[in-house]
């Protein structure tokens, strides 16, 4: 029987699993131990049996122009916990620094004071908002949820691409994916302590219900999307669903005397939080886009009064734009006094006529990237662009240097991946999220890993046809004197979780609404193609299983 890692080549890159040939790191050793004995036959059957429950399920994508089953791959990535608890310390600690600039920035500005970032690089940002200065969440917290995108460079350290904290997508793959693997390969759980991700939309829930106004005992929480259409729909009903709280649209809410309601069967019920998945511009149509038709007029008065949360909160973007992100380790020692434990991307910025003029002419060599992008919009790997590429990214980058960063390329580390009923080198990369509820910012075991499958491909997109990973943290070996603990890798996972004609997917780096305005027109068309809930009318039972009763418009 032929080994499943025949021919598994290493390049120049850090390999996840191995050291050199056939050498597996240590925290890949059980893995390998129980992969290698495997015929090819057998694993690509399971994958097979994987790629069924996600086709059965309604979990695809559009790629090519065509709907395919969402691509999970099914060796999973392990995080040994050492590494894991340098990634956690890591995460967390970006988003404690990003908070306080946050709050300086719609606040006293001293940041500015001191000379630690320009003012300008604030005010030029297209995500900064004026109408957000002066409002003080409740609990303080303005990054409720986040995603903070690693990459591993060819050391192996893990090194910070980009931060998310708009509307960061893709937990509920590293929720499904777990899920469908449990399955699909129970005796690797069996064999591995692998630390659960089960419990990511009660802690939502619990820091949701921390951010509510003081006065409320029992905050009201709903989920606010764009609707059917977005990309990122099956987030929001998932973790709708699995926090027992309404999804609602913008039409659902009203905005009457600076309190927020949601008209229901029995009436306006009052609404405490509201975690949104629609951008900034198309929230309040009041403060912002007055086209829009997918939020809801006042609700940014109302926050600014203190009677509703918005989760995450409006301005955000303005700290996770690209050019922000070079002052990211300044920030970290600037109001934490302490040096980043996680390095960034060897990064350039535009803001000198000699940096400018160098990377003009160094264009080949490097890789730009639009300080407002996302979802890898715009970004023109330079080793591997054309001269027609080249030379149109000249033009752009000479007329407004501002709107562009610089970056050295970073050999993406390589994971083993199942291609062609063989083991084999793939580039991937890693988002973890984390949940921040004014007290502790925890982070979620594993996060999502974005593999991309051609080969050679260091675009991880799905809309690339790329795929992601199960990504496991490994605990470190139970005690004789630790009491067992409950398996919770395991979750019910069924087509109740998704719609019954689901949009196309694509887990990140996308916020949730780049394609709002697309969004908006069709529903000037047709109203009534955005009614989620005769799509999938279970995902509006509550917790046990009680109608809820939204009106229609």
């Amino acid at each position: 029987m032929a080994d499943l890692f025949d021919g598994y080549s290493l390049g120049e890159q850090w390999d996840e699993m191995f050291g050199g040939l056939s050498e597996p790191r240590a925290a890949y050793a059980g893995l390998y131990a129980s992969l290698q004995p495997m015929a090819g036959d057998e694993l690509t059957a399971r994958a097979d049996v994987l790629s069924q429950t996600y086709r059965d399920a309604g979990v695809t994508f559009a790629h090519a122009g065509e709907e395919q089953p969402f691509p999970l791959d099914i060796v999973p990535r392990v995080i040994g916990s050492e590494e894991w608890a340098v990634i956690e310390r890591g995460v967390a600690q970006r988003v404690h620094a990003l908070e306080a600039f946050l709050a300086d920035v719609y606040g006293s500005g001293q940041v500015f004071t001191d000379r630690v970032v320009p003012r300008t690089v604030v005010t030029t940002s297209a995500h900064f908002h004026r109408q957000a200065h002066g409002l003080v969440p409740p609990n303080g917290v303005r990054v409720h949820v986040s995603g903070i995108d690693l990459v591993r460079d060819e050391a192996g350290d893990f090194r910070v691409l980009e931060d998310n904290l708009r509307s960061p997508s893709g937990v509920s793959y590293v929720i499904t994916n777990r899920a469908a693997m449990s399955q699909v390969l129970p005796e690797l759980f069996a064999d591995h302590r692998i630390q659960p991700v089960a419990d990511y939309p009660s802690r939502l829930l619990a820091a949701l219900k921390a951010s509510a106004p003081s006065n409320v005992a029992d905050p009201t929480v709903v989920v606010l999307t764009p609707g059917v259409y977005n990309s990122a729909y099956f987030e929001h009903a998932l973790l709708a669903r699995q926090m027992g709280v309404e999804l609602v649209e913008g039409r659902d809410l009203v905005c009457a005397g600076n309190q927020v309601s949601m008209r229901t069967t029995d009436g306006q019920q009052r609404v405490d939080v509201i975690y949104r998945r629609i951008d900034d511009e198309f929230l309040d149509p009041v403060h912002f886009r007055p086209d829009s038709v997918i939020g809801c007029a006042g609700v940014l008065n109302a926050a600014r009064a203190g009677r509703v949360t918005i989760a995450n909160a409006v301005g955000n973007g303005v700290a996770d734009d690209k050019l922000l992100y070079t002052w990211v380790p300044d920030l970290i020692r600037y109001y934490l006094g302490e040096e980043p434990v996680l390095q960034n991307a060897d990064t350039y910025r535009l803001d000198e006529r000699d940096t400018v003029e160098w990377v003009l002419e160094s264009l080949d060599q490097l890789v730009l990237k639009p300080v407002d992008g996302s979802g890898g919009k715009g970004i023109v790997i330079g080793p591997k662009a054309d001269e027609k590429t080249l030379t149109d990214l000249a033009v752009k980058v000479r007329a407004r240097p501002r709107d562009w960063i610089a970056q050295k390329p970073i050999g993406l580390s390589t994971c083993p991946t199942l291609i062609g009923g063989r083991i084999a080198p793939r580039h991937v990369d890693l988002r973890p999220f984390a949940i921040n509820d004014g007290d502790t910012v925890w982070v979620l075991p594993g996060g999502l890993t974005r593999v991309a499958l051609p080969e050679g491909e260091l675009v991880v997109n799905s809309s690339q046809g790329g795929g992601s990973k199960d990504t496991w943290v490994i605990s470190p070996p139970r005690q004789l004197d630790e009491p067992e603990e409950a398996d919770l890798t395991r979750i019910e996972f069924t087509a109740a979780d998704l719609p019954e004609d689901p949009p196309a997917q694509d887990p990140g780096p996308l916020n949730d609404t780049v394609v709002g305005q697309s969004q908006q027109q069709q529903q000037s068309k047709d109203p009534s193609l955005l009614d989620a809930r005769r799509l999938a009318p279970s995902l509006w039972e509550g917790p046990k299983g009680q109608r809820k009763g939204i009106l229609p418009c």
